[in-house]
């Protein structure tokens, strides 16, 4: 059956690219889709919103619609922009070369949603016992913000699956751990003057600088205190300053100032390590000076998102699963990078990762999947008809 659905799947997935699921774009278009599939087939959907009601994830249940437990297939809608990056075919536009398929969300995870979509009717069909759930969620790339309504909507109603699979492209490897990923946005809020009066004002940008030296020191802390069993590449947590701005001219003392960074952490231990050494110092250090000339100064960090690492299990029936279907025997490997695998742990549900395509074409120019790994993907997922 799975190399029959082939071509079925690089048709859904030329559908799936050309949906510009933009991170900062609505996703309904592309969610819509996806339902009209799945109800053509009698899925059983339920949808829900984000906050401004522009994008939505969708929950479909194959099979019995309220029996418990059940396998997840999971994988997020959104793609990270295009824009400044140098394609050689149009990137929302699928694009066949040398077995491969190109377009954004080719392998990041577009090509996952269309193997699992292939199979909706095939596993309706025949009449599954045990229930295949499909999650699909929006903004995984900025914070997992849907995963996290999706699954405190199902908590709330009483769902909970036993095993998930996130699809995320490992090239059909078995993940079974990945660090933990939390980004901020710190605002600093000065008081602005005349350049040539530099000690009258509050230089939001000055003391930004102070607050990123500070955490490329507490960067360097973390090195020292990773685990001499740490499986992760690199073996510790690490901190990055992704984007710094502020000011309006070299002339006016810079009245306020942001700083967008990120913490990927191995444990929690070294997430309470980094906010009790930044809190610190901004309470003890950083906002006493500022404050001693204008009281009004702030320095507010805002929480774009908080999300779990997944940890690996001695003994996970998610791993061991998916170890059978893939017929893959080599051990399960640990990631730097971040998923909502974490997420459905947190939930109680055995969790794993596994996917076609490599992480190193994600974000990347002429985005690409090869055939073969999306054939690898459907035999995977043809195998869940007996654990079903």
């Amino acid at each position: 059956m799975a190399h029959r659905l082939l071509g079925e799947t690089l048709e859904i997935l030329a559908d799936l690219i050309g949906f510009q699921s933009i991170s900062s774009e609505s996703n309904l278009e592309m969610i819509a889709y996806i339902n009209h599939r799945l109800d053509q087939i009698g899925t059983r959907t339920y949808l829900t919103l984000s906050p401004e009601g522009n994008k939505a994830n969708l929950f479909a249940t194959l099979g019995p619609p309220e029996a418990d437990g059940g396998i997840v297939l999971s994988g997020h809608t959104d793609v990270v922009p295009v824009e400044g990056q140098d394609w050689s075919s149009d990137p929302f536009t699928a694009t066949l070369r040398n077995r491969k398929i190109y377009g954004r969300g080719s392998c990041d995870m577009k090509g996952f949603i269309a193997c699992a979509l292939a199979f909706a009717p095939y596993f309706q069909e025949i009449g599954i016992k045990r229930p295949i759930h499909l999650a699909f969620t929006y903004d995984e790339e900025v914070g997992c913000l849907g995963a996290q309504v999706m699954l405190k909507e199902l908590k709330a109603v009483g769902r909970k699956p036993s095993l998930c699979i996130v699809g995320e492209p490992t090239m059909m490897k078995i993940i079974e751990g990945h660090k933990g990923c939390c980004e901020y946005t710190t605002h600093f809020t000065g008081l602005e003057g005349h350049g040539s009066m530099p000690d009258r004002g509050v230089n939001a940008v000055e003391y930004a600088v102070q607050y990123v030296t500070k955490l490329l020191e507490v960067g360097e802390g973390l090195k020292k205190r990773a685990p001499e069993d740490s499986r992760f590449d690199p073996p510790w947590s690490t901190v990055q300053i992704g984007k710094m701005a502020g000011g309006i001219a070299r002339n006016i003392i810079a009245g306020s100032c942001s700083v967008e960074w990120e913490l990927r952490h191995i444990n929690a231990a070294d997430f309470d390590f980094t906010h009790d050494q930044i809190r610190g110092y901004v309470e003890n250090v950083l906002l006493p000076k500022m404050q001693d000339i204008h009281p009004d100064a702030s320095v507010i960090t805002e929480t774009i998102g908080e999300v779990a690492g997944l940890e690996p299990m001695s003994k996970s029936e998610a791993v061991a699963l998916v170890r059978a279907l893939t017929g893959n025997e080599e051990p399960a490997e640990c990631v730097p990078f971040s998923t909502e695998a974490g997420l459905f742990q947190e939930l109680g549900i055995d969790t794993v990762i596994c996917g076609p395509g490599s992480i190193e074409q994600a974000h990347k120019p002429d985005e690409f999947v090869e055939l073969d790994q999306l054939s690898a993907c459907l035999e995977m997922i043809e195998g869940l008809e007996k654990a079903a």
